[in-house]
């Protein structure tokens, strides 16, 4: 494989998986809508690898321009990234979702089968184990998933299934991944949400830069060390690396399969035990309040990522700590992130 289509390559993991790509001298082409990103990722992108991405502003509900895509393009494989990815924001807007991350995969998915491009690695979430299953999530265990977001991620995955059923060219890996969070080291690139962070690192660091006044961490009487919801968290650039050995292993499949793969590092961290490291990390204090819990969330969930150990050869390298450090670096050097 060498030459790989990234959608959504200009997101946070998308972008991060492209400078790895490129550091190992694929040719990356790049499709993304910039509904959540800025262009001046790819600048940092060259910056960071002395490298350029192939990029097309370009939504994959545009069928005819994806398709010049495909034409121009000798593609081995696709990294797929690209969707709304909001859960709050999928309650309230459901029809949204579903058209655009599943008319989207459609789409792409039939301009792929037609080019004879079967190689597919597809950024799914934990989200697909919903509320029901025991910790630690492991890929046989039933998907199920309480908003709109996670829906079309299980659905998505059931497409896949589907597809290769029905046609066993299809090569698919399948990646499960839990909480990204960090940023490159180089400071030049990172998580930059658009409008009130959805997750907890950029609230955090947001917190720290002045941006918002403080944290509001939702429970604190969960049956946890410290009441406070656990979570798996996994830095991007690790994440990134992933990718790149699902890839490899698509590679060398001698008979093409579906897999699903967690991407994780086995153990969780509480809300305040991510705070008390940024802290650590930034030398900062973090100015919290304990709100009331939010519907749907549970106490705690982390993976099993022994899958992934034994088949892509991948485990987290990074820890806790470094997270905090990158993610304080990247929001220090770029208080309004692209901007």
């Amino acid at each position: 494989m060498k030459t790989i289509l990234v959608t959504g390559g200009t997101g946070f993991i998308g972008s991060h998986t492209c400078i790895e790509l490129l550091k190992q001298d694929y040719d990356v082409v790049v499709v993304d809508n910039l509904c959540n990103s800025s262009p001046l990722v790819l600048e940092r992108i060259a910056q960071i690898t002395s490298k350029k991405a192939t990029f097309y502003k370009l939504d994959l509900l545009d069928k005819p321009n994806l398709e010049n895509v495909f034409q121009k393009h000798p593609i081995d494989a696709v990294i797929h990234f690209a969707g709304l990815k909001a859960v709050g924001e999928s309650t309230k807007t459901p029809l949204s979702y579903y058209h655009n991350n599943l008319t989207g995969t459609l789409v792409l998915l039939d301009i792929m089968q037609k080019h004879h491009v079967f190689n597919l690695v597809f950024s799914s979430s934990a989200t697909v184990y919903g509320e029901n299953n025991p910790i630690p999530y492991i890929e046989h265990f039933p998907l199920s998933s309480t908003s709109p977001y996670g829906r079309t991620k299980v659905m998505i995955e059931q497409f896949l299934q589907d597809a290769f059923k029905a046609d066993s060219r299809w090569n698919i890996s399948l990646l499960r991944y839990f909480n990204p969070v960090g940023a490159h080291p180089s400071g030049l690139m990172g998580e930059d949400p658009n409008g009130i962070p959805n997750n907890l690192m950029p609230f955090i660091t947001q917190v720290a830069i002045g941006k918002r006044d403080k944290l509001n961490i939702f429970g604190g009487d969960y049956p946890t060390h410290d009441g406070t919801g656990v979570r798996d968290y996994i830095h991007v650039v690790d994440l990134a690396l992933g990718h790149i050995k699902a890839l490899k292993k698509l590679a060398l499949n001698k008979t093409p399969s579906v897999e699903a793969y967690n991407l994780g590092a086995g153990k969780g961290y509480s809300v305040l035990d991510v705070v008390k490291a940024f802290e650590k990390a930034a030398a900062k204090k973090i100015c919290y309040q304990i709100a009331p819990r939010r519907e749907g969330d549970i106490a705690e969930f982390y993976a099993d990522s022994t899958k992934a150990k034994n088949e892509l050869n991948w485990q987290v390298e990074l820890s806790l700590e470094q997270m905090c450090h990158d993610a304080w670096n990247w929001q220090s050097k770029n208080p309004n992130g692209y901007q």
